[in-house]
């Protein structure tokens, strides 16, 4: 029986081992090269944030706030929290660095690490890593679209499939409150099947009840009232013109009455993107399984309540881990990076030194080079050359070394020629050329 390690990864957070990297690399080179070109710029914010930062911005009846926050007490008595969302923190950077003055609207791109206490499942972590895009400063409704967009163009590009748009408008403070009351009046007559959560949402914000996945108040959601059906008029033409340029840039979108995302501080759009797929279940029965992969929405008061002056602002986030789980079930392929095409053999102290100034060179000629200089058998150094599957390997022995030359071995033909040393690189970069 294998003895446990004394040290393992905390409960609901993972080691990304170097197999893994190369999705994370493919996933976030995807999403810059996109972001890149529709003019979003980096930026990053602390992982640490004051508490009330996310109280007062995520809101206070969100779970996020009442039971996923990492909070702690610095020894100076500050209250910080590590982030469990990008938007909060991304729009004190705007407020603080006085970024309503620059050419509005300003798009940022974040990615990095998250943090929530929660369950831990399949594709759902504790620490997890997100890809951002805000928008602030832009009112109209073909941002929201571009946003959904990009999210799907970049879903697309990492060649995930039967991916669908989910979308509805949750209107703003001109006409919610009248909706919530209308809400609360469905649900206090049907208040004793909801859920415990469901009846603490419905006295703390009604919306959140449309949001619970739990299956006996999904029931009853279905037949709640319909915000779209209780729209402003400013509300109703701004998700008008949001179908209206969907159906125009032909993304297949469904129109989800009670959809409301599970955070304060958004205002009329909000969408997610899932990807769908037909699987048996174990009575053989066909069932429709569902990956939720995107998110987000317009947050116009955000800005104003964060101290800023009044900054309408929309956005969303794509979870890694969930894509690249998603990518390995399916098995997608990509191209694996370039490997070495040169390989560096020695023999010897003195064979080792030259060759690792050689190593230097043909880094600054951007050759990529394989070498093995821990070991010292010609034979075990070879056959790692084989599995690099390098096209030359360069040998340097006792008597190259004492002769300033290497002896050239053509990995294919097994054909050997011996040149100087100093003319290696440019050797190589010659035969590399053909």
């Amino acid at each position: 029986m294998t003895k446990k390690p004394k040290f393992q990864e905390p409960a609901g957070m993972h080691d990304i081992l170097p197999g893994e990297q190369r999705y994370f690399q493919k996933v976030l080179d995807t999403c810059e090269n996109i972001a890149d070109f529709y003019g979003f710029q980096r930026i990053e914010t602390p992982i640490l944030e004051q508490t009330e930062l996310f109280s007062k911005g995520t809101g206070l009846s969100t779970d996020i706030v009442q039971k996923q926050m990492y909070n702690l007490r610095t020894k100076g008595g500050d209250y910080l929290t590590l982030r469990p969302e990008f938007t909060p923190g991304i729009t004190r950077a705007f407020v603080e660095h006085g970024m309503k003055n620059l050419p509005q609207p300003v798009k940022f791109y974040s990615f990095g690490p998250l943090f929530r206490y929660e369950h831990s499942q399949a594709g759902r972590y504790r620490q997890f890593h997100q890809f951002n895009l805000e928008v602030i400063g832009e009112g109209g409704p073909i941002i929201d679209v571009q946003i959904i967009q990009i999210f799907y163009n970049i879903l697309q590009e990492l060649k995930l499939k039967n991916l669908i748009i989910e979308i509805n408008s949750i209107g703003d403070n001109q006409c919610r409150p009248y909706y919530k009351k209308l809400l609360v009046s469905y649900f206090r007559s049907r208040e004793s099947a909801l859920c415990v959560d469901c009846r603490r949402r419905l006295k703390e914000n009604p919306l959140r009840v449309l949001d619970c996945k739990e299956e006996k108040c999904q029931r009853i959601v279905s037949q709640a009232p319909q915000l779209i059906d209780h729209l402003c008029q400013e509300c109703h033409h701004h998700f008008k013109g949001v179908l209206e340029l969907l159906d125009e840039i032909e993304l297949p979108y469904r129109l989800n009455p009670y959809l409301v995302r599970g955070l304060d501080y958004y205002t009329k759009t909000v969408f997610e993107i899932f990807s769908q797929e037909q699987k048996k279940s174990e009575d053989e029965k066909e069932i429709t399984v569902r990956n939720a992969l995107c998110g987000g929405g317009r947050y116009d008061a955000l800005v104003k309540l964060l101290g800023g002056e009044d900054a309408k602002a929309s956005g969303g986030a794509l979870g890694i881990e969930r894509i690249i789980e998603l990518m390995r079930e399916r098995e997608i392929k990509f191209p694996r990076a370039a490997g070495p095409q040169v390989f560096l053999a020695q023999l010897g102290t003195m064979a080792k030194r030259k060759s690792l100034k050689l190593l230097e060179d043909f880094r600054k000629a951007r050759i990529l080079t394989g070498e093995s200089f821990g070991k010292d058998s010609l034979k075990a150094q070879l056959r790692t050359a084989d599995k690099m599957e390098v096209k030359y390997t360069l040998l340097i022995g006792q008597r190259e070394a004492l002769e300033g030359t290497v002896l050239i071995r053509d990995m294919k033909t097994g054909k050997q020629e011996t040149i100087k040393l100093d003319k290696a690189v440019k050797e190589m970069k010659k035969r590399l050329k053909k």
